[in-house]
């Protein structure tokens, strides 16, 4: 699909290609839109400085480009990236007061178990976790499916719940133990749905 400059300007709408969230709203002019494929780095059109400029190359917050669709009428981009840090000038993540949906959340957490692995905290049962080593984890992963089995078998829907919980929160500390992401594990679900 063609891209309409011919007006000058196009709106590139930015989302976290691992979260699905919308981070902010640019504009891009052919300059701008081929500086973003050259060096990967996503670059604007300044409306307010009327001139090109790289997200990131002040504040170190990059969006590094993983891939750029054209809506239906090719003036509109949709923007895919991995972000370096916060999108928003005020450092939040996005540009937009967005609802935590369950699947950012499980990302946020596993953010949160990644950090805990890299810096421990005292007293964290995830470090205590990562400290028993892959055994315990995996007992853990083991335990907490038993224990929903046997909810959903004796229709205790609420307990089930809970449980399901604590077996997402350690599958994703093994997933951390292991290296594996969990954009990796929903990678193979979207394989197998095709």
């Amino acid at each position: 699909m063609m891209i309409d400059f011919s007006k000058g300007l196009v709106p590139a709408i930015i989302q976290d290609e691992k979260t699905g969230k919308v981070l902010m709203l640019g504009y891009m002019n052919r300059e701008a839109y081929d500086k973003t494929l050259e060096i990967g780095k996503v670059t604007f059109f300044s409306r307010s400085r009327q001139q090109l400029w790289t997200k990131g190359e002040t504040s170190g917050n990059f969006l590094l480009l993983k891939e750029i669709l054209v809506d239906c009428d090719g003036d509109t981009l949709l923007v895919k990236v991995s972000p370096t840090g916060p999108s928003c000038h005020t450092g939040a993540e996005t540009c937009f007061n967005e609802v935590n949906t369950a699947s950012n959340f499980l990302f946020e957490l596993e953010k949160v178990i990644a950090d805990r692995k890299i810096n421990p905290k005292e007293g964290s049962y995830t470090n205590t976790l990562f400290n028993a080593g892959i055994k315990r984890i995996a007992q853990k992963v083991g335990e907490e499916a038993t224990e929903v089995l046997i909810d959903a078998v004796s229709d205790d829907i609420p307990r089930m719940q809970e449980e399901i919980a604590d077996l997402l929160y350690h599958l994703l500390v093994l997933l951390a133990d292991k290296d594996i992401s969990l954009n990796e594990i929903l990678d193979v679900l979207k394989k197998r749905h095709k």
